[in-house]
Parts: structure tokens; C-alpha cells; sequence
């Protein structure tokens, strides 16, 4: 069974860092595509950033620069690394897994809260 499993969001200051894991059950096929969502009260969810089994990497264009997406091999954690945070980039941050070839994120974690203060 796949399963999704977020941690490491929290309260940090504008201009501030915070690192986000995405731990993948061991059924979690290496070749499927990860990607990071989120969602603020009254916003619908948008993408952030996704990365291959192969490593490529693809960004929303209002992280660009900011959040580094990564993972080691396909059995760590996927990393979201986020700086320059600013106080719009506060939202409930979801990590989603779907098989290379398709279009829709099947698997979904449980989210995890980032709030960014001014």
C-alpha cells in the first residue's frame, strides 16, 4: 500500500527556513513521480514543486529560487527545503505520490502546517 507521510512544518519568521520530509511506505514504487501541494485557508491547493524517480525536478513559479525539492535515492525521505520564506507561503503543505505516465496524484499524505510570521 502506498502511504505518505509529512513532517517538519512549524511557526517561523519571515525571511526564515524550513525543511520538509515526505516519507514513502516501502510499497511506495521508486518510479512514481512526488509532488508537494498546498493549501491556505480559503485558497484552493496548488501545486509547488514535484520530483522524478530519476531525480528531475519541476517548481511553481512563486517558489522558484526559494524551495529546493530533493531526495536521495528512492528509498529516503523527500526533502522540501524552503528560504526566504514569506508570510504568503503559510498553508498546509501535502506530499502526493502518482505513477510516472499519469496526470492525477492518487496517494496523498496527511499534511503538515508551515505559518510564516511578519
Amino acid at each position: 500500500q502506498v502511504q505518505l507521510v509529512e513532517s517538519g512544518g512549524g511557526l517561523v519568521q519571515a525571511g526564515g527556513s524550513l525543511r520538509l520530509s515526505c516519507t514513502p511506505s516501502l510499497r511506495t514504487p521508486s518510479s512514481y513521480i512526488i509532488g508537494w501541494f498546498r493549501q491556505a485557508p480559503g485558497k484552493e491547493r496548488e501545486f509547488v514543486a514535484a520530483i522524478t524517480g530519476s531525480r528531475h525536478t519541476q517548481y511553481a513559479d512563486s517558489v522558484k529560487g526559494r524551495f529546493t525539492v530533493s531526495r536521495l535515492n528512492a528509498r529516503t525521505p523527500i526533502y522540501l527545503q524552503m528560504n526566504s520564506l514569506k508570510p504568503e507561503d503559510s498553508a498546509v503543505y501535502y506530499c502526493a505520490a502518482r505513477p510516472s505516465g499519469t496526470d492525477e496524484y492518487g496517494y496523498w499524505g496527511q499534511g503538515t502546517q508551515v505559518t510564516v510570521s511578519s
